[in-house]
């Protein structure tokens, strides 16, 4: 990634961890998330753990969960992918695993998100993403587990129903710069092309109108032979140009052009029947 996208990444990690739940299922949810870091050392994570134990121990709340960390996010997303569970508690659980265990990448315009877990857990994760249409496809990948999201839309929506605001706004404003950067290059490259086929046929036609003239093959006062010296003067010149230069219409021009190349094409064609030897 380019500096500015780790930057971007790094804001996106900070503003999620920077949320603080209200509710305190809410927050015994997401600080079982944030419990399972694996190696992952990171100031917002652990900010965001000593911030929401403090909160926790303040409103005379306990951690009721035991097991490893491991074990305990794997209950916790199970208990949550049930029917019954609330929205709000599965929302601060995902918004925990994303930071403890997600992996983000915005290279070269492209947007890719895993959270790394066991499989059993991105089992059960997986039916909790589904429930509110979250996006996110589970993967194995040397058995370990995986829950997958590809594409900015994607990113945006979850992103900014797990909390993250600003930083969606940020990637929604770099979105729209990479479409009106790529729909300008497109419209470039389209008039560089139009432009130098303009080119190739005027050179063509710039031809064509000298052969006709020197070989005889328009009559004289006919309209063809004005076209062909304007075009043979101007082969540079677009057939616009060209046919307000003589007071025509574009369509006009463009018939007669055509009729010099179709002239000269047959006069040629003759004259090399005419040099084959008979049999």
């Amino acid at each position: 990634m380019s500096r500015g996208e780790a930057d971007l990444v790094s804001s996106i990690r900070h503003e999620l961890a920077a949320v603080r739940p209200i509710r305190t299922c809410c927050i015994q949810a997401e600080l079982v998330a944030l419990g399972d870091a694996g190696r992952r050392e990171d100031v917002a994570l652990a900010r965001a753990v000593h911030e929401l134990s403090t909160e926790l121990q303040q409103r005379g709340a306990t951690r009721s969960w035991s097991g490893s960390r491991q074990r305990q996010a794997e209950q916790y997303a199970s208990e949550l992918s049930r029917p019954r569970s609330a929205q709000h508690c599965r929302l601060a659980f995902l918004r925990g695993r994303l930071l403890a265990r997600g992996s983000l990448s915005l290279s070269s315009g492209s947007v890719h998100l895993e959270i790394n877990v066991t499989i059993t857990e991105a089992t059960e994760l997986a039916r909790l993403l589904a429930r509110d249409d979250l996006g996110g496809r589970p993967r194995v990948r040397r058995g370990k587990g995986l829950l997958v999201w590809k594409g900015r839309d994607a990113l945006i929506d979850l992103m900014r129903r797990l909390g993250a605001g600003a930083a969606v706004a940020e990637m929604e404003a770099r979105g729209i710069g990479r479409e009106v950067r790529g729909s300008l290059n497109r419209s470039v490259n389209a008039e560089t092309a139009n432009l130098g086929r303009a080119v190739r046929a005027g050179m063509r036609q710039a031809v064509a109108c000298r052969r006709a003239l020197d070989g005889g093959l328009l009559d004289q006062g006919e309209l063809h032979v004005r076209v062909a010296e304007a075009r043979a003067a101007s082969p540079e010149a677009t057939l616009a140009e060209l046919a307000s230069t003589l007071g025509l219409a574009r369509s006009t021009a463009q018939r007669c052009l055509a009729e010099i190349e179709r002239r000269v094409l047959v006069a040629g064609v003759a004259q090399s029947l005419s040099q084959q030897p008979l049999r």
